[in-house]
């Protein structure tokens, strides 16, 4: 088995490559055609910030300058270094502009906090690689098909353990979506609950450890990495739980939605016959192993035997030595060397990244514009619930046309000011914007992950000659904005879903 191009991080966000949601990306000549028509609105903005105006409008003009050319498809590290160097060239001159890129890339990259990275991104590889994680969905399909709608309820717990394998929503939903959705086809279910019950599984994909969003907010917050991790651990149960409901009371109130009316019947094929309870232990059985070192990189952490780094090493020694075992007289070594080359890839992606956040930073810091947002929204009173509610209602209208990390990039260097004067804890609100960018991930236009579920669902073996459109898996995911709300309503109203797992880690 081999892990899809959607599985590193660096496809998450915007790039010029000309790869985007839709899988296959504009044209060069159409791309350089939209690089061109953002080139006036880009020269405005670099125009502005060499203009005698207060340093708090170099900032601005600098964010908006970001935005443009992420719009344009400009590399999102790029994107965030080049306004950073040219504002702070236009405040300080050449000397600030050099002393940056002379201790940036050192600043970004050599954090012990961010060592856990590479060795979470080698393990979920591996273990893709070994073909142990195709096993999850036939355990929680055998132990909740069940259930009123109970495929798409084995989807969403799929989801959650591919999680704590991948450690990217992008890459359970790329497998969830080639298993659960024919399946579920096969068997009477309406198209729309298909597509859907595996869009919304995704959202536990960067809460349950260990999610890659986590370390990265991680590194930029500059918070520990491990309570970070385990901060996400209630929350990516309570989403996927929340989800499950979701689909079982539509499965109650409206039949034909889980194949349970007659016309629905009359369309599935024959029912297979019900998974016995020997049928169910052994799929559990076969996933024993992978529980087993989620289990133990999780556990040391809690108990406090291991640092997250340390414990990452363990877990990515395990993988290695499962990925041995289960690829046995199949080319291990070749499995191996394919997962190192992906993860050093995968790596210098994202410290690229890290890079142009650090720099950003600066530059809001330098030119005041953080603390002057923190001011700003001191002086509109909002208070904690206030500001929160509004930035879910930011974070949805931003995720129309960012991608999760591009606005995790952009926003906390941002906000973390902002953080402080309202007492809100930084690891809460790690888990809290990350579940934000989760949802921004679905949500129309841009919504990859819708993008990536109608592109898997246009191959006549996953789709069962049902024709699925974008809109179908748009509304879909409708359907579940209600909890996916109460969950975020949820996490503001009891901190303590987030908190709790940290709180009880060992020193």
């Amino acid at each position: 088995m081999t892990v899809p191009q959607e599985l590193t991080v660096p496809a998450l966000a915007p790039s010029g490559t000309g790869t985007g949601p839709r899988g296959a990306g504009p044209s060069r000549a159409r791309l350089w055609l939209l690089r061109a028509a953002f080139a006036l609105p880009a020269a405005a903005f670099v125009v502005l910030m060499f203009l005698d105006v207060e340093p708090t409008v170099v900032g601005g003009a600098a964010i908006g300058l970001v935005l443009v050319l992420m719009l344009a498809k400009v590399p999102v590290a790029v994107c965030m270094t080049v306004p950073a160097l040219l504002g702070l060239y236009a405040l300080h001159g050449t000397r600030a502009a050099e002393n940056l890129l002379g201790s940036i890339v050192f600043d970004s990259a050599a954090q012990w906090t961010l060592s856990v990275l590479p060795m979470f991104v080698l393990m979920g590889l591996l273990l893709w690689k070994s073909g142990i994680t195709s096993a999850i969905y036939t355990a929680a399909s055998h132990w909740l098909g069940w259930l009123p709608g109970g495929l798409g309820v084995a989807t969403n717990v799929a989801g959650a353990g591919l999680s704590a394998v991948t450690g990217t929503s992008v890459g359970s939903t790329h497998a969830l979506a080639r298993n659960g959705i024919p399946e579920m086809l096969r068997r009477g279910y309406d198209r729309r609950l298909a597509v859907g019950s595996v869009a919304v599984a995704s959202l536990s994909g960067h809460l349950i450890p260990p999610g890659i969003l986590m370390v990265v907010y991680a590194g930029i917050a500059q918070v520990p990495v491990g309570p970070q991790l385990l901060a996400g651990i209630g929350p990516g149960i309570l989403i996927t739980v929340a989800c499950c409901a979701m689909i079982v009371a539509l499965s109650v109130t409206r039949p034909a939605l889980a194949g349970r009316d007659r016309s629905a019947l009359a369309r599935a094929e024959p029912e297979e016959p019900r998974p016995t309870w020997g049928d169910r232990w052994r799929s559990a059985l076969a996933i024993w192993p992978m529980v087993a070192l989620i289990g133990l990189v999780l556990g040391t952490m809690f108990l406090g035997v291991f640092t997250a780094t340390e414990a990452g090493a363990a877990g990515a020694l395990g993988a290695v030595l499962l990925t041995f075992w289960f690829r046995r007289g199949n080319r291990p070594l070749a499995a191996m060397g394919a997962a190192t080359a992906e993860t050093v890839r995968s790596m210098g992606g994202i410290f690229f990244l890290l890079v142009g956040a650090t720099a950003l930073s600066r530059l809001l810091s330098v030119s005041g514009l953080a603390d002057g947002f923190a001011d700003w929204v001191a002086e509109l009173g909002l208070g904690r619930i206030g500001f929160l509610v509004l930035m879910i209602g930011a974070y949805l209208v931003m995720g129309t046309f960012l991608e999760s990390l591009a606005m995790l990039l952009l926003t906390v260097p941002l906000l973390l000011p902002v953080l402080e004067s309202l007492d809100i804890s930084p690891i809460w609100f790690g888990v809290f914007v990350v579940l934000l960018c989760e949802v921004g991930m679905l949500t129309p236009p841009v919504g990859i992950l819708a993008f990536i579920i109608h592109g898997i669902t246009k191959e006549p073996d996953v789709n069962g000659g049902q024709e699925i459109s974008l809109g179908d898996i748009f509304r879909a995911i409708t359907w579940f904005f209600p909890v996916i709300l109460a969950v975020l309503f949820l996490l503001i109203a009891f901190p303590d879903i987030v908190g709790f797992v940290p709180a009880q880690m060992g020193e």
